[in-house]
């Protein structure tokens, strides 16, 4: 039998844990004790309205800020108090680009070398891999304030790869580009793990990019996280979904629908909508149905709700009554 993906996934070494992972700021409570298992070699996405805490988490597992309560491990080490090595097999790439605009591309990536303490030559040597590798070359000595956004993104996360880190947190990297420039960074994320083995921990807003590019993601609303798994499990919980199938003639129609309680039927279209998760067991459930009862549909199709459905029940305002105890329901 073949492992799923979300099986194997966990069944990987850890990159990062954290447990009880809390920040505040005097009285204002910012991250509420998170728990977070992140397998090596993985996209984990960290989804969240402005001021749920995203970048918070990002700053204390880069050990940029303390944490005010719990325990993290961040490659194996202890986070509090192992900084230095975890900052050994880091990378962090921030919302904004942290270029020099008067230098170069290339004297960039040379700067990030040194600091690095890189001998010369293997300064050299990583600075032209990676201005190859992120399409830059035919611009390396051209100074960054002529960059656009996207030529910017990728000097920046390059100028990341310089220590060659294992993981590397990325907080909203393709904010304010352009659909092919994320595009674009997006392929190199997934290379970033396809080709090296590094995890990524990132954060984002566009709900495309989790879809796209994670293994598993979580939900962070007021500092908790409320729901985490992949991107199909998350559509899964929320309602909305349904198999629809269609009809020969109203015959057929009919026959189904007398079999299925609470069916949306357009007669028009010849097809009945049927209330499901849409998982495979769901789906066998219905054919049986149709079998056994000798009726046959022409088509079906299965609808699920997307991320941006996902992210709305979630995170939506406000949260009281029958809403809250959904909410508490999907992040069991």
């Amino acid at each position: 039998m073949t492992a799923s993906p979300a099986s194997s996934a966990s069944a990987l070494p850890a990159a990062i844990t954290a447990v009880g992972l809390s920040k505040s700021f005097g009285d204002k409570v910012v991250l509420d004790g998170i728990d977070l298992h992140i397998p090596q070699g993985t996209v984990f996405a960290l989804l969240g309205p402005n001021g749920a805490g995203k970048t918070t988490a990002v700053q204390i597992l880069s050990t940029l800020i303390p944490a005010s309560a719990g325990v993290a491990r961040v490659a194996g080490h202890d986070l509090a108090g192992e900084a230095d090595a975890v900052r050994a097999t880091i990378g962090v790439t921030g919302q904004f680009s942290a270029v020099d605009n008067l230098l170069t591309a290339e004297e960039n990536l040379i700067l990030m070398a040194d600091l690095h303490h890189l001998d010369r030559r293997e300064g050299r040597r990583r600075t032209a891999a990676l201005l190859d590798r992120f399409g830059l070359t035919e611009a390396a000595t051209k100074p960054v304030v002529t960059f656009s956004g996207g030529m910017r993104r990728k000097l920046d996360l390059a100028m990341t790869l310089v220590g060659d880190p294992r993981i590397i947190f990325l907080d909203e990297p393709t904010t304010g580009l352009d659909p092919r420039s994320r595009r674009t960074m997006w392929e190199i994320i997934r290379g970033l793990v396809a080709d090296d083995g590094v995890t990524i921990f990132l954060t984002t807003q566009y709900l495309e990019e989790a879809d796209q590019l994670a293994d598993r993601i979580a939900v962070l609303d007021h500092g908790k996280l409320v729901a985490e798994g992949t991107a199909d499990e998350l559509k899964r919980r929320i309602p909305g979904g349904h198999i629809s199938l269609r009809f020969a003639d109203v015959s057929g129609l009919e026959s189904a629908a007398a079999l299925f309680p609470s069916v949306k039927r357009d007669t028009e279209a010849l097809t009945l909508q049927i209330p499901g998760d849409g998982s495979v067991p769901t789906l066998r459930a219905v054919l049986d149905v149709l079998d056994h009862a000798s009726v046959e549909a022409e088509a079906l199709t299965v609808h699920t709700p997307d991320l941006d459905d996902v992210f709305l029940t979630l995170t939506g305002r406000p949260q009281q009554g029958d809403t809250a105890n959904s909410l508490k329901e999907y992040a069991r």
